[in-house]
Order: C-alpha cells, then structure tokens, then sequence
C-alpha cells in the first residue's frame, strides 16, 4: 500500500497487559489498517516497546489531529511516545572532515532513494568534499577550526549549530567528522546525532587503526554506529558489523574492508532512524529492523 498517508507510531512504557489491544483498538476506532507492527517487552526491565506503521481508511484527520487523540491513551499507559507522518523525510545534516567513504556512500544511497532523508547542508572543518557535495546540489559549509582554543572550538560549534536549527535538523550524522564535539553541543543534539567509528576502540586509538590492527594480526575488523553523548565513543549503540580478514591481507586491505563496513553500519543506522525503529532502553537501544 502507499505510505502517502500513513504514520509511524513508536512508543515505549512499563509492561502491563492489554497494551496491545488498547492501540491496535484505538486504530481500529479511527478507521486506521495496520501495516506492519512490531513489539518487544523486556523481562529485565519490566519495559515495553512498540512500532506500529498504519495508515488511514477513508479520511485522514491529519498528524496534529491523531497526535491530541493519542495524547490521552499515552498518558493512561505512561507512554512515551512519539508519532511522525511517514511521508515526511527527516531532515539529515552531514559533517565530514578528510576521510570520505561514508559520505559517499550516504549521498548515493540518498540520491538513489534508499533513504528516507532530506540533506540539506553539508559540514565540514576541510575542504575536501566541497566538489562532492556541489555535485549532489547540496550547500557546503567549510568551517575550519582555526583556533585550537576552547574558545576557538566553541566559536566554531556555535556556527555549526546555527546552520543545524537553520535547516530544521531531525539528524547530525557524523561521516567521519574527526572532531570531537563538547559536552554541551552533545546535550544539544542528544537523540539526534550519529556517529561512525571502527569497532577496534578502545584499542587502536588515534590514525590509522587499521594498520595498528594489521600489527597486532586481528582477525576480525568491525564498525558501530552509535548516539552521540559527551561519553566519547560510549552512547546507545544502534548498528555493529564485522568482517573477517586473516594473515594474507595487506594494511591496506584491511583499510578497504574497514571502511566497506563503516559505511554500510552507518547507513543501516541512519535509515533505521529516518523510520523510526529505534527506540532507547536505557543505555541500550530497541531497533524493530
């Protein structure tokens, strides 16, 4: 069926019987079919999750509508829920610094309709994709971090964040973005930006990991795509991959692999979240793929 009218609830509180039937007999009542619908209760922390993708039949009172009605079987479950038209495209800001592939493969993948986005700027502290991102007709901004000052990285994280609530940002994806961003940008971006690295950490630290990796002979290489928190490197994971590799491969190599799997991890997580599948567990997240 098409999605033109059709809406994505998610939703999350404590488990409790007859949670199921009172949404799926709310939707009922508004005249709602179900497309798809997933649940998850967790025995460990007496919480339930939910995503249910349905669409309207014979009249569709609209998003803010649905949203008044809901509020107030939410609020009998304790739910904290969130509910999106699914014809909407979240709006994703991308930041890059001199390592490409996993912009790349986002913008391909956006340009050929695999994700359910809309990019409006590009951010970077280098030049280097400037060409890129002209090609997909997509503004870059360069905003070198000049000074290497805390005042110096706070001027330039105060530009960044203009041009994120300019553009109404859903998302930051960080593609690779080789700065680390303060505590406070994080809490302002909590929920709402992902980050990308190999999956080696806490090893392997600092460049070239992958040759690090090559040195101690791994034997598998990994990325995870994950929320940003000011916990470097620590926050809700959303998606890990792995390949294997063994003595025959050079560095260069496992480089190759290396980025293959950041890019296809980190797509899986943003396309995950443009569809709101993912819902946060603590520190842990619920995906319904």
């Amino acid at each position: 069926m098409s999605t033109e009218h059709s809406f994505y609830l998610k939703l999350s509180c404590p488990d409790r019987p007859g949670i199921v039937y009172a949404i799926s007999g709310f939707l009922f009542n508004l005249g709602a079919n179900i497309l798809d619908s997933a649940q998850f209760g967790d025995s460990h922390t007496g919480e339930f999750f939910m995503r249910v993708h349905f669409q309207q039949v014979g009249g569709d009172p609209g998003l803010d509508a649905l949203r008044k009605t809901f509020a107030e079987l939410a609020d009998e479950f304790g739910m904290r829920w969130e509910l999106h038209d699914a014809s909407v495209k979240l709006r994703v800001v991308i930041m890059v610094s001199k390592i490409g592939h996993c912009l790349n493969d986002l913008l391909f993948r956006y340009r050929t309709g695999q994700l359910q986005i809309e990019i409006p700027a590009i951010v970077s502290n280098h030049k280097d994709f400037y060409q890129l991102a002209a090609s997909y007709d997509i503004p870059f901004h360069h905003l070198p971090l000049l000074n290497a000052t805390a005042e110096g990285k706070a001027a330039q994280e105060v530009r960044v964040m203009e041009i994120v609530d300019q553009h109404d940002t859903d998302l930051v994806v960080l593609a690779r973005y080789m700065q680390i961003l303060s505590a406070d940008m994080c809490e302002k971006l909590a929920g709402r930006a992902i980050n990308i690295h190999h999956s080696f950490l806490p090893s392997f630290k600092g460049t070239k990991p992958y040759y690090q990796a090559f040195d101690h002979g791994v034997k598998l290489i990994g990325a995870t795509a994950h929320y940003v928190t000011s916990d470097l490197d620590e926050g809700s994971i959303i998606e890990q991959e792995v390949e294997r590799v063994d003595h025959n491969m050079t560095p260069e190599q496992l480089t190759s692999i290396g980025r293959d799997v950041e890019c296809v991890t980190l797509a899986r997580a943003v396309k995950w979240h443009a569809e709101h599948r993912i819902l946060l567990n603590g520190h842990k997240t619920v995906v319904f793929r």
